[in-house]
C-alpha cells in the first residue's frame, strides 16, 4: 500500500521538501510516502483561472490512478489523530492506496472534490499549500505511530 501526496506546484521551497522527507523515511517499507507533484495549469500564465483549475484536476486525478482520494479543502471536515489513525487502519486492512490531494493557489477544482472519498480541512485558518505537505506527512506519521505503539504521539 502506498501514501501519495499529490500537489500542485513543482518547486517547492528545500525547508518544505526536507520536512515531507523527514517524516517520509521514517515510515514503514510497508507504508511508503511520497510527493507526486503536478505542474500547475498552463491556462495560469494567461490569468485564466478556473482553466487553470481545471487543467490542474486532470494533472491531479491523473497522477492517482484508483487510489482512495482525499482531498485537502477549508471546507472540509476536520478530523482528530485518532480518526486519521483509524481511517489509515481500514484502509491499510483493505489494502488499496491512498491519495491526498493538495491544490494550488486557488484550491481543488470541484472535480477533484466530487472525487474524493473525503474532504479533510487542517484548519480553519488559510495555510500555504507546500506547507500543508509537511503537515500532512508529520500527520500520517503520527498516525502510524498511533497505530503501531511507537511513542512519538504521547496525546
Amino acid at each position: 500500500m502506498r501514501l501519495d501526496l499529490i500537489a500542485v506546484g513543482r518547486r517547492a521551497p528545500e525547508w518544505i521538501s526536507s520536512g515531507v522527507d523527514e517524516f517520509a523515511t521514517r515510515m514503514p517499507r510497508h507504508l511508503p510516502l511520497a510527493v507526486r507533484a503536478v505542474n500547475a495549469g498552463e491556462a495560469r500564465r494567461s490569468g485564466d483561472v478556473p482553466r487553470a483549475r481545471g487543467q490542474e484536476a486532470d494533472a491531479l486525478l491523473g497522477a492517482a490512478g484508483d487510489a482512495r482520494l482525499i482531498a485537502l479543502d477549508e471546507k472540509g471536515r476536520s478530523w482528530r489523530t485518532r480518526d486519521l489513525a483509524n481511517y489509515l487502519d481500514d484502509a491499510m486492512q483493505e489494502g488499496r492506496d491512498l491519495a491526498f490531494l493538495i491544490g494550488g493557489a486557488d484550491g481543488l477544482h470541484p472535480r477533484c472534490l466530487e472525487a474524493a472519498e473525503r474532504q479533510w480541512s487542517l484548519s480553519a485558518l488559510t495555510l500555504p499549500h507546500m506547507l500543508v505537505r509537511v503537515i500532512v506527512a508529520e500527520q500520517l506519521y503520527r498516525a502510524w505511530t498511533l497505530l503501531s505503539g511507537h511513542p512519538y504521539h504521547r496525546g
